[in-house]
């Protein structure tokens, strides 16, 4: 075959082809696109064909496997070998014979924990162990709106707030929450501890800068932990160290990309009591372009003339705080908690908090109760006089008194934590495990004579934290918690039980 024969049978195969082509279904169509698309840009019709033809060779090519065999096959002897050598990993740590010492004599309360208990055996103590501190428990006006509610309501609304677990009422206590703090808006999570745990990483992303108490409580902890931030720790209520963190902080930022970065800390702290110092943070904030989130777990219901928290106590315009995030469940006696601040804030968490976003809503009756508990701090603040009374005359009978302990909590905190003096600490050689076993001693004394007292649990040491900068550590103690259910009188005399005990556990111990 020439080369004009060649040519002529090419010529009858192409045109065969298109006469073939013709016949089927939306061929012109398909035609006039080609044709349109090669005469508008040509490559773009070079790229089509290839994807085609890669197309169609990924389908017709043959199926593999992406699991590599390279394994050992074993035998059935070999399997059941190291099946019986195997031993996993226990769920829990194991309790060590203090821990279970503890637990076979802790007290079990029958019925509600107010401020004079019922312990299982019959006995009734005086109770300075629970966060009771306006008595709200014993409150016939609140436990009847509370049943109100319930019979309206429900128990819960079984949903997560963005579907269908909004109620009217939930909407109200945002508004009440607001309107007492001072702030634009307010939400409101199911539970307190994963309100600050979901509202740092709602913020706080991996890159951002978050600086931090070494103090700050759990649940702060956990949220940074979530959050995957860079974390800087500053010592404890140390301004100086704060600044010193914030300067180091911008100078190794100044040539990198902006990030979002953060200050951390508490009204009143969970683990030592103490208070802020929040005029002094909030200069510092604006000097160096920080954000400040304020944990009031402890604060909001306690501090100011309104129990509206430390900004209120220490003339501080809430404005200046970027968020404000509380507990409804602690001095408030609902449940829940919230994070109030500008509506911007609150409404991106409502799409990007795991808590509010993934969790049921708050139960309506404990929305109802905290409100009620609001307008009640709003209009009596003969609650709040009279809790701070007795605090004083706590104070009175133990930390000027006691050789042994003295009180780390604030005056204003209704906790008071009393630790073992340093000089009693080194002159016993006792490691944070002795100081465990002394405190429990106390405890144990003060039920063995009427008054029910707890201590301070231990903590994980703060995360991501270097070697060098773990020199904080949580000292252990015994918490009192002063309730106004009390008079000045029992007051006095629950004083004087627990400065006994702790003197006589002490002189037991020389």
């Amino acid at each position: 075959m020439d080369l004009l024969d060649a040519q002529s049978w090419l010529v009858d195969v192409l045109s065969e082809i298109s006469s073939q082509f013709q016949k089927v279904p939306g061929s012109a169509i398909f035609l006039r696109y080609v044709k349109s698309s090669y005469q508008n840009d040509p490559v773009r019709s070079a790229v089509e064909l290839f994807l085609f033809l890669f197309a169609v060779r990924y389908l017709l090519a043959p199926k593999y496997s992406t699991q590599k065999k390279s394994y050992v096959k074993l035998t059935d002897e070999e399997i059941d070998e190291l099946v019986e050598e195997w031993t996993p990993e226990p769920l829990v740590i194991k309790q060590s014979t203090f821990d279970r010492a503890e637990n076979e004599k802790r007290p079990v309360l029958v019925g509600p924990t107010g401020p004079r208990s019922r312990l299982s055996g019959g006995r009734t103590i005086t109770n300075v162990a629970s966060c009771n501190f306006y008595n709200l428990v014993a409150n016939e006006d609140l436990k009847e709106k509370a049943i109100q509610t319930l019979r309206t309501y429900g128990v819960g609304p079984c949903g997560p707030p963005g579907f269908y677990g909004t109620q009217d009422v939930h909407m109200k206590t945002e508004a009440d929450i607001a309107s007492h703090l001072g702030t634009s808006a307010c939400i409101i999570y199911a539970q307190a501890f994963s309100t600050i745990s979901s509202v740092i990483p709602a913020f706080s992303k991996r890159g951002d800068i978050i600086v931090a108490d070494k103090a700050v409580n759990y649940a702060i902890r956990k949220g940074i932990q979530i959050s995957r931030s860079t974390i800087r720790w500053y010592e404890h209520n140390d301004i100086g160290d704060l600044q010193r963190v914030l300067d180091g902080v911008v100078k190794e930022q100044a040539k990198k990309p902006l990030t979002r970065r953060f200050i951390v800390t508490e009204g009143l702290f969970e683990n030592i009591g103490d208070m802020v110092d929040l005029p002094k943070i909030v200069d510092l904030k604006r000097r160096y372009k920080f954000r400040l989130i304020l944990d009031e777990t402890w604060s909001f219901g306690v501090l100011g003339r309104t129990g509206a928290g430390v900004t209120e106590h220490q003339n501080v315009d809430v404005a200046e705080v970027d968020m404000v995030v509380g507990s409804l469940a602690g001095p408030i006696c609902a449940g829940g908690g919230f994070c109030a601040g500008s509506s911007e804030i609150v409404e991106h968490q409502r799409l990007s908090a795991a808590a509010y976003t993934f969790s049921a809503a708050l139960p309506a009756m404990l929305a109802t109760t905290a409100s009620e508990v609001l307008a009640m701090l709003e209009t009596n603040g003969d609650m709040l006089l009279q809790v701070r009374q007795n605090i004083k005359t706590m104070w009175a009978q133990l930390d000027p008194r006691s050789d042994w302990v003295h009180c780390t909590s604030a005056i204003e905190n209704p906790i008071m934590i009393l630790v073992l003096k340093p000089e009693v600490v080194a002159h016993r050689r006792l490691d944070v495990t002795g100081q465990e076993q002394l405190l429990q001693e106390m405890v144990d004394e003060c039920l063995a004579n009427g008054v029910l007292v707890t201590r301070l649990k231990s903590m994980p040491r703060a995360i991501n934290a270097a070697p060098r900068e773990t020199g904080w550590e949580l000292q252990p103690g015994l918490k009192v918690c002063l309730t106004c259910g009390l008079t000045k009188k029992e007051t006095e005399k629950a004083g004087v039980v627990i400065r006994h005990a702790i003197t006589k556990v002490m002189n037991k111990k020389r």
